[in-house]
């Protein structure tokens, strides 16, 4: 399919014919990406797209509407399109403003590694190769295999980053320097945002969450813990229910998997709420002892979409812990349930889940 894609591109008005097998092409490495999500095991109807690839080949424009309507296309039981980009400057050229923009899709099935989705991100920033990937490494990892709708890992998932350097500047070659440190910064914070859209389009969400684990002796040991209380259904269910049972959360915290000697300490750990809306954060166990909760407080706490989730290690053993990670996740809803039984016989039927209303 690649191949065929490619022939769209060819510069000689005498290129080689478009094949809708992708045959005899003057190309012997595809230069295109393919990306797929969908029902697993469901063939794709290959000769209609490659029939329809042209089409879309000679509607290539670069306003505004067109970057929508290439997120929308990609669109499938999500209820709006996921699109962002920003500009940026970098040390070593101030007075060239770079741009970053990037699309995303999914709603489903979502939980490192990375979820059942599909994400492009573009610079025209002088970012090579070598840099490129440990750059989208350490940003993923903090955003994109950070998410969690249903706790479900995919078959099906891409994130692809391109930089053509069209803007100029003095090309990034280490992600040590200034630029590179720059660099870092704006990329997660931007696949952090793009990444959020997702869990905000949940299937059947109606909380968007996000639980940040603090001092801890090291970030893996963080993640895991806050990927483990973003996949717990009893910790989803209770957000949904509006129930502040902390002892949910703690019991996530206990039998989270492959963590090091002494990251948890029960007479150290805090978890709290942490409204959204700047007041004080409800304490609910202090350094291993349960709190007097206010269930009053906590309920106004729960009503709201937002919410953030505080759980603080203590340092661990040592005292001396001081890493973070975070995660973005959703709660279960009696509609999550639906979709789940409905998406494979809508999906099957080439039929929208959610009505799309952008």
């Amino acid at each position: 399919m690649g191949r065929a894609v490619d022939a769209c591109f060819q510069s000689s008005p005498d290129s080689t014919p478009y094949s809708t097998k992708g045959q005899r092409l003057d190309v012997e490495t595809s230069s295109t990406l393919v990306m797929s999500t969908g029902v697993i095991g469901q063939r794709l109807p290959i000769s209609k797209i490659l029939s329809a690839v042209p089409i879309a080949h000679s509607a290539l424009s670069s306003t505004h509407d067109d970057w929508l309507l290439a997120a929308k296309a990609i669109c499938t039981t999500d209820t709006f399109p996921k699109l962002l980009s920003c500009t940026f400057t970098l040390p070593s050229s101030p007075n060239t403003t770079y741009s970053l923009a990037g699309m995303t899709k999914g709603a489903g099935m979502i939980h490192p590694n990375m979820a059942t989705l599909l994400g492009m991100l573009f610079t025209d920033a002088p970012i090579p190769a070598k840099t490129l990937q440990p750059l989208l490494t350490h940003a993923v990892d903090r955003s994109f295999n950070a998410i969690s709708v249903d706790g479900d890992t995919s078959t099906n998932d891409t994130l692809a980053f391109l930089a053509n350097g069209a803007a100029g500047g003095h090309p990034i070659t280490s992600l040590m320097s200034e630029d590179g440190k720059a660099l870092i910064q704006v990329v997660t914070a931007f696949t952090q945002q793009l990444s959020q859209l997702v869990i905000r389009d949940g299937e059947g969400a109606t909380k968007f969450v996000r639980v940040r684990v603090t001092n801890s002796s090291s970030f893996a040991d963080a993640q895991k813990i806050a990927s483990t209380i973003a996949r717990s259904p009893l910790v989803k269910t209770a957000l949904y229910g509006k129930d502040a049972n902390w002892g949910r959360i703690l019991c996530a915290v206990g039998y989270t998997d492959g963590l090091s000697t002494g990251a948890v300490v029960p007479e150290k750990t805090s978890v709290s709420f942490v409204p959204t809306d700047g007041s004080e954060a409800l304490k609910l166990l202090v350094r291993g002892e349960p709190e007097s909760v206010d269930e009053k407080r906590a309920a106004k706490i729960l009503d709201e979409e937002d919410l953030e989730i505080l759980v603080d290690l203590g340092g661990g053993e040592d005292g001396n812990g001081m890493e973070e990670a975070s995660y973005w996740f959703c709660d279960f809803s009696h509609v999550s349930t639906e979709l789940v039984f409905m998406r494979r016989q809508m999906l099957t039927a080439g039929i929208g889940i959610r009505d799309h209303q952008w």
